[in-house]
């Protein structure tokens, strides 16, 4: 059963990334372009880019995880596509898992595009790499849960309203946390970086990559946070999700 879940999911996520890939060559570098964007103000008012070079990799799985969630299937509704994946011998999981992972690997080269530029300025060490996925990962699986628990619960909102709303959330999620601007400028709220999935990601990056100086402990509790984030996100979102139409 864990392998046809498996087989689904990597046959979902082909369906949903080689034809947009095939139409769209350049979407590969179209992903990165909003995640970017506040780059460009960074160097214009001259302020570091370092910081900004985290905050957009970070961004870049955050907003494509709640797009993909909340979008992917609200047109998948929208042709039926959905319910006759889901009717058929395919588990919901392995549909969930297809449609996230689709835009993740079309990120990838966007993501080491960001990586390879934050190396050569020494926003990022070789040693922070490895951390810097996990937390990348587990990001990524905190918002596009939360996105697909939104979506199924939204069954009579239209297509157009998802979209906006995935466009806003995910734009919230990347730009108003500390993720591209430091949590120390916050003070005594620096606290507020921890909620967010993606602030706290960013500021793990930053602590490996040696911007950030916190007590061990802290950085303890704030690996515990993620992860517990992403579990309860994930469970929440296998047990409550309606996927199917009501």
């Amino acid at each position: 059963m864990n392998l046809k879940i498996l087989k689904d999911t990597f046959t979902i996520t082909a369906l949903k990334s080689i034809p947009d890939l095939k139409r769209q060559p350049l979407i590969i570098f179209l992903i990165g372009m909003i995640s970017s964007l506040p780059l460009y103000f960074l160097v214009i008012f001259g302020e570091q880019i370092t910081l900004g070079l985290i905050g957009a990799m970070v961004s870049t799985v955050s907003f494509i995880g709640m797009n993909a969630a909340i979008q992917e299937m609200s047109w998948d509704r929208y042709v039926k596509i959905r319910e006759m994946i889901v009717a058929m011998p395919v588990h919901p999981i392995s549909y969930a898992l297809g449609i996230a992972l689709a835009p993740l690997i079309l990120s990838i080269p966007s993501l080491i595009f960001f990586g390879t530029i934050a190396l050569w300025l020494d926003a990022l060490t070789l040693q922070s790499l490895l951390w810097t996925v996990i937390a990348l990962i587990l990001c990524w699986a905190t918002v596009s849960s939360a996105g697909f628990l939104i979506s199924t619960y939204l069954q009579k909102a239209s297509t157009y309203t998802l979209n906006n709303l995935s466009n806003i959330l995910g734009i919230a999620l990347g730009f108003i946390p500390p993720v591209y601007y430091p949590e120390e400028i916050l003070g005594n709220f620096s606290w507020i970086s921890i909620i967010f999935p993606t602030s706290n990601a960013a500021s793990l990056i930053r602590v490996y990559s040696g911007s950030l100086i916190l007590p061990f402990e802290m950085v303890v509790v704030r690996w515990l946070v993620l992860i517990a984030t992403t579990i309860v996100f994930a469970v929440i979102t296998a047990a409550k999700a309606r996927w199917r139409e009501i």
